[in-house]
C-alpha cells in the first residue's frame, strides 16, 4: 500500500475526526522518521496527517506555572525560546544534538517521543525534567509521564485512537539547573551509545534538596533512575554521593552489545556520563544560570 492522501487538518476535533475513519493513518509530527520508514519500507500508511497547522500542538507557553510545549513544536523554534533555553538548558543541549539544522527545523520533542527509540536524545532530558504527557484520545484527556511513555523499543503508550497534545513541564524551582550529555561514535549527528539527563536542585547552603536521574540508549527503554537521584539528595554532592548516584545508574542499566559499543563499555560510559552531568548542572547553578 502506498500513500493515498496528505491531509493537514486546522483543529484537534478534525484531526481526530479524520484519523478515527482510516486505522492505516499516521500523524506527522515533523516527518523525520515517518518519511524515513516510508521510504525504507517499514511504515505503510494510506493516510497521512499533518499536526503542524494545528495551533495548539504549535504553541510553546512559558508564562503559567509550566512550560508548555506542543507536541509538534519544532526542536528550532524550542530552541530559539529564550525563556525555555535559560529555564531548561540540559533539555536545549539535548534538542540541539539532534540532527542537522535543516532536521531541527521540522523534528518534534513530541516526534522525537513517540518515535520511542531507547537513544532518543529528547527523551532522558524530558525525564529529568519532570515533563508529562498531555494525551487526547475518544475517551477524554488523561496524562502520563514521559517516563512511563515508552512501553518497549519503537513502542509507546498511546492507545489507537490517542495523540500525544503536549508535554508538560513543571517550572524549576529557584537554585535548580540540568545538562544531558552523550557519548556518540562521531561528533554530529550520531545515535547515543549512552546518554544521560540530570536536574538538580540546591538550597542556600549547597546541599542537594531534589534531584532527577535518567539514562538513555542502555536499556530498552530510556529509564528514571530514582536510587541515583535518592543518592544526590541530601549530600552537597561530594564525591561520595555521586558515586553512590553512578553506581545505582549502572545498576540499573541493561545495555545490548552491538557494533557501536559492548555492553560492558556502555554500562561504564553511563555512570562517567551521569557524574559529568551532574557537575554541569551544579556548574550551571553556582554561575547563577540557575532558574
Amino acid at each position: 500500500m502506498a500513500v493515498q492522501e496528505f491531509v493537514a487538518p486546522k483543529s484537534l476535533p478534525e484531526a481526530q475526526g479524520i484519523f478515527a475513519n482510516d486505522s492505516s493513518a499516521s500523524w506527522l509530527a515533523g516527518g523525520t522518521d515517518l518519511l524515513v520508514g516510508i521510504r525504507l519500507g517499514m511504515r505503510d500508511p494510506s493516510r497521512i496527517i499533518d499536526l503542524k497547522q494545528i495551533p495548539e500542538l504549535m504553541a510553546l507557553d512559558v508564562s503559567g506555572d509550566s512550560i508548555l510545549i506542543g507536541a509538534a513544536a519544532s526542536a528550532y523554534d524550542i530552541l530559539h525560546n529564550s525563556e525555555i533555553g535559560s529555564l531548561c538548558p540540559g533539555l536545549a543541549d539535548a534538542l540541539d544534538l539532534i540532527g542537522s539544522t535543516q532536521i531541527q527545523g521540522r523534528c518534534s520533542a513530541g516526534g522525537n517521543l513517540c518515535n520511542a527509540s531507547p537513544a532518543a536524545d529528547s527523551i532522558p532530558a524530558l525525564i529529568a525534567n519532570g515533563a508529562v504527557c498531555r494525551i487526547l484520545g475518544s475517551s477524554g484527556e488523561r496524562l502520563l509521564p514521559v517516563e512511563d511513555f515508552i512501553v518497549g523499543p519503537g513502542k509507546n503508550a498511546l492507545k489507537s485512537d490517542e495523540l500525544l497534545v503536549q508535554l508538560v513541564l513543571p517550572k524549576p524551582m529557584p537554585a535548580t539547573s540540568d545538562a544531558y550529555l552523550r557519548l556518540t561514535p562521531r561528533t554530529e549527528m550520531d545515535i547515543a551509545v549512552a546518554g544521560t539527563g540530570v536536574s538538580i536542585t540546591l538550597d542556600t547552603a549547597g546541599i542537594c534538596t531534589a534531584a532527577r536521574v535518567a539514562i538513555g540508549a542502555v536499556a530498552p527503554t530510556p529509564l528514571l533512575v530514582e536510587a541515583a537521584g535518592q543518592a544526590l539528595v541530601g549530600s552537597k554532592l561530594e564525591d561520595d554521593a555521586i558515586d553512590s548516584a553512578v553506581t545505582a545508574v549502572r545498576a540499573a542499566a541493561s545495555p545490548i552489545s552491538d557494533k557501536r559499543g559492548s555492553a560492558q563499555y556502555r554500562t561504564h560510559v553511563v555512570g562517567v556520563l551521569v557524574k559529568r552531568a551532574i557537575q554541569r548542572a551544579q556548574a550551571r547553578i553556582n554561575a547563577g544560570e540557575a532558574a
